[in-house]
């Protein structure tokens, strides 16, 4: 498993079906879905993690629900791009994830995600309690439309068009 980078070349087959992202914490998951033309990412409800077992379980449910074919992980990285204690975990969590559920999972950077979910949220003047219920899904959201733009402009590149 490779983390995507705006950087790598290789080409990717357009996405027939759902992608799902997932913000993933200590306490909870943030979940967000494209729609089935792949087009547009949706939030979902936030998962309450227990234990691996139940969230496995709620995720199976999701992905049966909505007919995913891919899943993105949120990758989080140190500001500097470091891999560190938390992106190691992720990348466990995402090959337990492939392992699991035989279909392609995919590390993407969500450095600052969080940062601009909260910013998001904050300027659309919704209460504080309100707030911290969203932004996991909020991140979950910025992840998969970030995931979808980079494999957009790889899709453009690989075609020997320009990427804006």
């Amino acid at each position: 498993m490779v983390p995507d980078s705006p950087l790598n070349s290789f080409q990717l087959p357009p996405v027939c079906g759902r992608v799902l992202a997932l913000d993933v914490g200590a306490r909870r998951i943030g979940v967000a879905v494209t729609d089935p033309l792949g087009i547009t990412a949706q939030g979902l409800d936030t998962i309450q993690r227990k234990n691996k077992r139940t969230d496995f379980a709620h995720l199976e449910g999701v992905i049966r629900q909505y007919e995913v074919v891919e899943l993105v992980v949120g990758y989080p990285l140190r500001l500097s791009g470091e891999i560190g204690i938390q992106a190691e975990k992720m990348t466990l969590f995402a090959a337990e994830l492939e392992k699991r559920f035989r279909i392609p999972v995919h590390l993407f950077d969500e450095r600052l995600t969080s940062t601009e979910a909260n910013r998001v949220l904050r300027e659309s003047e919704i209460s504080i309690e309100k707030r911290a219920k969203a932004v996991d899904r909020m991140a979950a959201v910025l992840i998969l439309q970030s995931w979808m733009e980079t494999r957009s402009r790889k899709s453009k590149l690989s075609d020997g068009g320009t990427a804006n």
